[in-house]
């Protein structure tokens, strides 16, 4: 692809869907306090005040208006599967959000939206793409494995959303790592949906972290929007006969590969659904056992227990390129895949939560985390007054 394709189908998309989210921020965030749509402070929630949670719409807005402007120039019809997808998730989750869903009601939701992208679009997780030498499975298995695999994409992507900038990085992260997989196989109309979306997530990005009067948090509506964005994109990359199949030729693990770009979201709440059942509580009762709490509970801020997942999360990404690079099977990126991601949340979560606050090393973590609490001065005080006049 040549540079003007790249104007035409990655800035010119991430850039509408950001000025648009920017344009629009400021008067979303008005609304949701007149109407008093905002998240209320309690035992498990980590906020002091009350925070407006339309943060979702506006990404959604800037998605479809970055969807539309790019639709001039390039044929995006097929993506109106995903966009009845995500419109369904918004209104779930903004609904959950005001008024409270249950669980069950929620989760089948998202069942029956996948059970469309399925139907309408298509989508499904159809081939391993030579893993243990398997390759095109059947549709009366591909159907539950595509159900049981975006529906925990979805619910993974909600449940990381417990600090500022977490979800939303994450989303910019994934966004970037799958679109320049997309841009690299020509997949056009991916590489769109995901530029869309990173661009639609930077100025909520910057508002969550740095705005003080201008903050607004994601909400379900926003995370199970994000969570089938991703879903597609991992469809997308293991489905049978799409662009990406061409990198299996040359020895790369499609099912390796995402399941590094997802190893927090996705094993972190293994170990917590895991551990509430394991207790006899439902998996959907919410507590503080995330990876994110166990950090903010060592003295990290919100900005630096984000910073230090996502670095965790790309580090698993880097590892599985380099043995990829090194020309390891694609059984062997899995598996090391697989201990890495297992490392970096249950290695991680349970020695730690485990020390006491007189042993050595959880007076180093403590210290850590005292360290990354930057004083609103100098730059961060001019990022913070700029998010605020925006």
């Amino acid at each position: 692809m040549g540079f003007y394709t790249f104007v035409q189908i990655v800035l010119l998309p991430f850039f509408t869907a950001l000025l648009c989210v920017a344009a629009v921020h400021s008067t979303m965030v008005r609304i949701a306090h007149l109407k008093e749509i905002v998240d209320v402070p309690n035992a498990r929630k980590l906020q002091k005040t009350p925070v407006p949670i339309l943060g979702g719409v506006c990404v959604f807005l800037g998605i479809v208006v970055g969807l539309g402007f790019t639709s001039v120039f390039e044929n995006c019809s097929d993506l109106f599967v995903v966009i009845m997808a995500t419109t369904v998730m918004l209104y779930t989750g903004t609904g959950d959000d005001i008024l409270g869903l249950s669980p069950y009601i929620r989760f089948l939701i998202e069942i029956l939206t996948v059970l469309c992208l399925i139907g309408i679009g298509g989508y499904s997780l159809n081939d391993f793409h030579e893993l243990w030498g398997l390759g095109l499975i059947p549709s009366w298995i591909a159907i539950p494995l595509t159900v049981f695999a975006a529906v925990g994409i979805i619910n993974a992507i909600n449940l990381i959303d417990g600090v500022d900038g977490l979800s939303s990085g994450f989303g910019i992260m994934a966004c970037i790592m799958f679109g320049s997989l997309f841009y690299m196989a020509g997949d056009t109309s991916m590489v769109i949906l995901a530029a869309v979306s990173a661009g639609a997530l930077v100025p909520f990005f910057f508002h969550n972290v740095y705005g003080k009067t201008s903050k607004m948090f994601i909400g379900d509506g926003g995370t199970l929007m994000l969570g089938v964005i991703i879903s597609v994109f991992v469809i997308r990359i293991l489905q049978h006969d799409t662009p990406c199949g061409f990198y299996v030729e040359h020895g790369m693990g499609l099912i390796p590969f995402t399941l590094a770009v997802l190893a927090v979201p996705v094993f972190d709440t293994l170990r917590v659904m895991s551990a509430r059942i394991f207790k006899g509580h439902s998996p959907f009762l919410p507590d503080k056992t995330h990876l994110h709490h166990l950090f903010i509970s060592l003295g990290f801020s919100h900005a630096g227990t984000t910073v230090i997942i996502l670095t965790l999360n790309a580090l698993v990404v880097l590892v599985w390129w380099a043995i990829y690079e090194a020309g390891a099977s694609i059984e062997l990126q899995l598996y090391i895949v697989l201990i890495l991601s297992l490392l970096i949340t249950s290695g991680l979560y349970y020695p730690i939560r485990s020390l006491t606050p007189q042993s050595r090393v959880y007076k180093i973590l403590c210290h850590v985390g005292k360290l990354s609490h930057i004083e609103r001065t100098g730059f961060v005080l001019w990022l913070q007054r700029t998010m605020d006049r925006m």
